[in-house]
């Protein structure tokens, strides 16, 4: 991607320059906007960052920085900014001591930003797939207001809570997969290797065979006959589905029919919704203007229709509307947290409210993890037994027909 210089002001008018990278300058202008900025001037670069490119080989075998790495960063510099360890001394220390190289990377550039005489915030803008705009945010909300280590304890509680969230999900859906796949195999294996030989057997000796398993035979005959359509057809397939959610509206439609889904779908919904509370509660109470934050949470969120009903919300918010009032058109909230944010907008304690609603979201997710699998356990099961009930009887009725013919000879 190209590289833009911009100048801008902060949110207390302070001047602010630097370069991003980004498709455009429009895009550069959303971003720098996203975290406080207004562009003042934003123009073409064929300067190199301070980061010297990477040969091929150590791109393309630099390890991704994961969630636990990230993790590990916002807790390490909490310690060391709260022990009173300056800033640059902090960064050189935890790039000496950390084990992945890409973050090490990173956290190089960051001291070569700092020395260059750009805040914290602005470097970790250089970097948006490992910082998001809402981190950046947050930290340059730390650094208008001196508390840097205690955002940074903050950004490590709400990551550590991303992450256990999609931990759960993962376990309790780990089961239910692993079956499904089992049962997948189980069918190809059925229908080109097992069916076929008793067909052959049924027709040497003419045997009358009964409505189930004449179709459990054209069933495995249209398997070999077309196999190799219907796998090029899936593949197809597949990649169509894949393309079309990378498009805008395919993602749009795909993440409104996730919260659909029977079972999984509330359980989506409620850790979407968990993460957005949270993450509004952390920014509020940062100190982020209640505008900005709606902007910045929006954007960190992985569901596209939820994103467009907050995105609603804070144009509602901008016009002068009552946060009440736009999270009731949004028609994503319950009563009882519609009436948790009207209490912490009349207070003043809407990061309090906010902390509170992601509890509560928090404490239905893990009861509804927890039941998931027994919950799906009992579909499984009935399926599994329906689909060995049919091919059992598919196969073993001929079979006892053939002992029948085979007694009378």
């Amino acid at each position: 991607m190209p590289h833009f210089s911009y100048r801008g002001r902060d949110a207390r008018g302070a001047a602010v320059t630097g370069m991003l990278e980004g498709q455009d300058s429009g895009a550069i202008a959303d971003q720098l906007m996203r975290t406080g900025i207004t562009p003042v001037d934003i123009t073409p670069s064929s300067r190199a960052t301070p980061v010297e490119a990477p040969d091929w080989l150590a791109a393309l075998t630099a390890p991704a920085v994961s969630d636990v790495d990230l993790m590990l960063f916002s807790r390490q510099m909490h310690s060391l900014l709260k022990a009173g360890v300056p800033i640059l001394r902090a960064l050189a220390g935890l790039q000496e001591s950390i084990a992945n190289r890409t973050m090490k990377t990173i956290i190089a550039d960051l001291r070569l930003s700092l020395d260059s005489g750009r805040e914290l915030s602005a470097a970790m803008r250089r970097h948006p797939k490992v910082f998001s705009g809402f981190y950046v945010s947050v930290v340059r909300v730390g650094e208008a207001t001196g508390k840097l280590d205690e955002v940074f304890n903050r950004l490590f509680l709400y990551l550590e809570f991303e992450k256990d969230v999609r931990d759960r999900i993962k376990s309790a859906l780990r089961y239910p997969f692993i079956v499904l796949i089992v049962m997948a195999i189980a069918l190809v294996i059925v229908n080109f290797a097992v069916i076929p030989v008793f067909a052959g057997i049924f027709a040497s000796y003419k045997v009358p065979l009964p409505v189930l398993t004449r179709g459990l035979i054209a069933t495995s005959n249209f398997f070999l006959a077309y196999w190799h359509v219907l796998a090029a057809g899936t593949a197809a397939l597949l990649a169509g589905l894949a393309w079309y959610k990378r498009t805008p509206q395919g993602r749009y439609q795909w993440d409104r029919y996730k919260l659909r889904l029977p079972i999984v779908g509330s359980i989506i919904l409620k850790a979407t919704l968990a993460r957005f509370a949270r993450s509004l509660g952390l920014s509020t109470q940062a100190g982020v203007p209640i505008v900005q934050g709606l902007s910045v949470v929006a954007d960190v969120l992985d569901n596209a229709f939820i994103t467009q009903r907050l995105a609603h919300m804070r144009d509602g918010v901008e016009r002068g509307e009552t946060i009440l009032r736009t999270a009731t058109v949004a028609n994503v909230f319950t009563p009882v947290v519609l009436q948790m944010i009207a209490v912490g907008e009349e207070t003043g304690s809407l990061d309090d409210q906010m902390f509170e609603v992601a509890d509560m979201y928090e404490r239905e997710i893990d009861y509804e993890i927890k039941n998931l699998s027994a919950q799906l356990e009992p579909i499984l099961t009935v399926f599994m037994g329906v689909l060995v009930t049919l091919l059992a009887l598919g196969v073993f009725l001929p079979i006892w027909d053939l002992g029948s013919v085979m007694l009378k000879k």
